[in-house]
């Protein structure tokens, strides 16, 4: 027994003094690449998906030639022009010579207050998150407040549900003395590595202030050369400056955002001159009838946006019908009166912060274009005008989520299950509404899918009808059948669109979707906690070989053995990319081959006497 306790004494004396090696100064001692030669690899620590599948994870290490790295970084990147070019490649080096699980690269944002992270994982899939400052418990702020390299045994912190658990290392990037961001890397071994992160991130941040510096040389004014009004950026800082006025005096503010209709079009046939032509002259009516407070710039190509300090949703409607007006009015050769769609948000009705403000503004804007023109004036449309779960307004929130989200660090599903759960449900219809709007949004993410949610939605409703349950029972389980696969909002495209044969790796991605729907999007909205087991235990097998729980027999909720016949069905009759849909007799011949291993077999036995109804056409 104390041979034993002497054992374990000197190996944790041997750890103290390893972590204290790698935690101290990178550049102090023999340097970075001595440190590096020196060092011995160690076996990898095993880690966990969010869901425990972890076998394609446990790799055994190679032994890594630095000098060699070192070499295949200086050539990879002295020829990099920009930073996302630049931090790709330093990416997938990392992952092809150290095998590490992921690289994020986060910005902090002065404006919002937070570090937009953008993460690529070992299998090329693309997340973005947020980190907001006020979260001063997150090691990604604790690195950016203190200055100093964190070294962590998980990367839940980074809340990103599908990611791969593993070690990891979060470096502070900074310029001049200013920490701007931060550089982590997913690494089961960064005792050995983080010498090397260190020397990259100082890279990187050196390569993002160099840049920054290039810019602002070259920028020689807030103005835009074509229009004469002020440039995006400018836009977007005087835009903060008036927030901050409107929130401290209590007031509104409105933002006004006009594109011009069909400039690809006019473009393409008459030349990028007479596209020019038309915005400025939109640049110059909005300059003749706006305030002398008011605020105009080139919002983007085509797009002209106005600040409107103390000004209602109302007052702003006036004045874009105005200019609408006046802008119809005006004869451009070979294109005829001027069109203009426009979208409106207000300050603090439509949104508080600067990114969602003028998100809802081109939302707006969108909405209006698919409006078209009615007696030959704009439909002017506010953010305030519209139902969210509009299939429009969805549509169009979706168009500029995707245009926008690389800029802002937000995208469409993220911000979409965010507003699922904060919606207030007014009754069963405006919830039905809501189901309905998610599970289509859901659908459109997979083109083999479409209208998947709805058609196994209709056949469990038929089935829990056959099986005599009460009304209100299935109603409930046609709004779980809608939402069965909710989760599949977290997957990412280039696996859920993947036409051939999933990888060990990207089928352990795809089998989380039911506790990404149950623990993430469902259990934050207690309205939807009785829908849980549908979504959480569909994929559940009777002889219990199913996911993610491996339930069998009767621990399976009943109302998921209803969805799961029902799930199976039209995915058996539906077409794929490698096969084409299967007929009724077959398709039921297959469940009845299943009858009692994948399903109940008194549920299979009941579903197959409906089944030839359910099915008009394959």
């Amino acid at each position: 027994m104390d041979s034993d306790k002497q054992i374990t004494k000197e190996n944790n004396k041997k750890e103290l003094s390893s972590q204290n090696s790698w935690s101290s100064n990178p550049l102090s001692g023999s340097g970075k690449i001595a440190r590096m030669n020196a060092i011995t690899p160690s076996k990898t620590v095993s880690n966990r998906l969010y869901s425990g599948y972890n076998n394609y994870l446990q790799k055994p290490s190679a032994a890594v030639d630095y000098e060699e790295l070192i070499a295949i970084l200086n050539d990879s990147l002295k020829s990099k022009v920009n930073a996302n070019e630049l931090f790709y490649s330093m990416h997938n080096i990392f992952t092809n010579k150290l095998n590490t699980y992921f690289t994020a690269l986060g910005y902090f944002n002065k404006q919002s207050k937070c570090i937009n992270l953008k993460l690529i994982d070992k299998i090329g899939s693309t997340y973005s998150t947020k980190v907001f400052k006020s979260n001063t418990e997150n090691p990604v702020i604790e690195a950016l407040e203190s200055n100093q390299t964190k070294f962590l045994d998980s990367n839940k912190f980074l809340n990103i549900p599908y990611l791969p658990n593993s070690r990891c290392v979060v470096i502070p990037m900074f310029a001049q003395n200013e920490v701007f961001g931060v550089f982590i890397v997913g690494d089961n071994e960064f005792e050995e590595n983080t010498p090397l992160y260190e020397l990259m991130s100082s890279y990187l941040a050196m390569f993002i202030h160099n840049k920054e510096l290039s810019e602002q040389v070259s920028l020689n004014c807030n103005e835009d050369t074509l229009t004469g009004l002020y440039n995006h950026r400018a836009f977007q800082e005087y835009l903060s400056k008036e927030l901050d006025k409107a929130d401290k005096a209590s007031q509104e503010l409105s933002i006004l955002i006009f594109d011009v209709n069909n400039i690809s079009t006019i473009n393409k046939e008459l030349g990028h001159s007479k596209g020019d032509e038309i915005i400025k002259l939109v640049a110059e009516k909005i300059k003749q009838n706006i305030r002398a407070n008011d605020i105009a710039g080139r919002y983007g190509g085509d797009e002209i946006a106005v600040i409107l300090p103390d000004t209602s949703t109302e007052d702003a409607k006036y004045l874009g019908e105005y200019l609408t007006y006046s802008l119809s009015c005006c004869l451009v050769d070979d294109v005829g009166p001027v069109k203009v769609s426009v979208g409106i948000a207000t300050y603090p009705q439509s949104a508080l912060e600067q990114d969602k403000l003028l998100i809802l503004a081109e939302q707006a804007m969108y909405i209006s274009k698919s409006k078209g023109y009615q007696n030959g004036i704009s439909t002017i449309v506010s953010s305030q005008d519209f139902d969210f779960w509009d299939d429009m307004a969805l549509s169009s929130f979706a168009s500029v989520l995707t245009k926008r989200h690389a800029s802002i660090g937000v995208n469409f599903e993220e911000e979409l299950v965010n507003k699922f759960n904060n919606e207030e449900i007014i009754n069963q219809s405006h919830l039905i509404d809501m189901v309905t709007s998610l599970a289509t949004a859901i659908d459109a993410k997979d083109e083999y899918t479409k209208d998947h949610s709805a058609s196994v939605s209709r056949y469990s409703e038929a089935l829990a009808r056959a099986l005599n349950l009460p009304e209100k029972e299935v109603e409930r389980i046609k709004l779980g059948a809608m939402l069965h696969d909710v989760g599949k909002i977290g997957i990412p495209e280039n696996v859920l669109r993947k036409p051939t044969k999933l990888s060990d790796e990207e089928w352990a991605i795809m089998k989380q979707h039911p506790t990404i729907g149950a623990e993430k999007v469902l259990m934050p909205n207690k309205a939807l906690h009785d829908l849980i087991p549908m979504v959480k235990h569909h994929h559940e097998h009777w002889d219990g070989t199913g996911y993610p729980d491996k339930l069998k027999g009767e621990e399976i909720p009943y109302t998921a053995r209803i969805v799961s016949i029902a799930d199976a069905f039209h995915a058996l009759v539906s077409d794929r990319p490698y096969r084409k849909g299967l007929g009724v007799e077959k398709a039921c011949e297959i469940l009845r081959l299943g009858a009692g291993i994948q399903w109940e077999k008194e549920m299979v036995r009941t579903f197959i006497q409906i089944a030839p109804s359910l099915v008009t056409k394959i």
